[in-house]
């Protein structure tokens, strides 16, 4: 699947998505590597209501990583794609919620003793860690791994960026994607669109996977006018 979205910074240059395959889930990269363990979704149902789970994503290297933990019914598969990465609850170090939907943090209790991050907040234990990503600014966890604000779904989304991996800068985003092919979609369920697409444009000019909240990572193509590509 494909999709065109166009740059809003005011060049020349739009972004083409293009959704990777359900065996591509696993991309390596030199120190961290990345694994998405549950690919999200969203589909609606003929009563008018939805049914909808998040991705979940694992860095392994220098730390443990989780981004997003699935919703209170994915407790037991959780459980269960550690161990098939030969890992306990008790292995992660730095649990990442992106915003603080259920299907996003519905497992945060396995987690007791990682370092915290819902949207805004950084927590190890019962102690709040100051931060400035309500402000805007990044928040490090070395010099491959940072935590940085993409408000607009929520007023305090948060994404994962990866840098250093076989397919470049991976971004784990949440729900500021839905999923490839997401066009205006997105909209219904945003809480400020303005700030979110804003938030999108920074991550497509900055980004060359995207994984997103609802469906399989993308590439970004970035792509001038005259038809070129980068």
């Amino acid at each position: 699947m494909e999709a065109t979205e166009k740059n809003n910074a005011g060049n020349s240059s739009e972004f083409r998505r293009s959704e990777l395959s359900d065996t591509e889930l696993e991309i390596v990269g030199q120190p961290y590597s990345i694994s998405v363990l549950k690919v999200g979704y969203c589909l609606s149902e003929q009563d008018g209501s939805f049914r909808a789970d998040g991705t979940i994503s694992l860095l392994t290297g220098p730390r443990t990583i989780l981004v997003d933990t699935g919703g209170p019914w994915d407790r037991d598969f959780l459980v269960k794609r550690l161990k098939d990465k030969r890992l306990d609850p008790g292995d992660i170090s730095l649990v990442v919620g992106t915003h603080g939907h259920s299907d996003h943090v519905g497992n945060l209790g396995l987690f007791p003793g990682a370092t915290i991050v819902v949207g805004c907040d950084i927590s190890e234990g019962d102690r709040y860690l100051p931060n400035q990503l309500a402000e805007g600014q990044p928040y490090p966890i070395d010099e491959h791994v940072s935590i940085v604000p993409t408000p607009g779904h929520t007023g305090r989304d948060v994404s994962l960026l990866v840098k250093g991996t076989t397919m470049g800068t991976v971004l784990v985003a949440g729900d500021l994607f839905e999923c490839c092919t997401d066009d205006d979609s997105w909209r219904e369920l945003s809480e400020n669109p303005a700030v979110q697409e804003a938030s999108r444009q920074e991550a497509l000019r900055t980004s060359d996977v995207i994984i997103p909240g609802h469906g399989l990572p993308f590439r970004v193509h970035r792509e001038e006018a005259d038809g070129r590509s980068g």
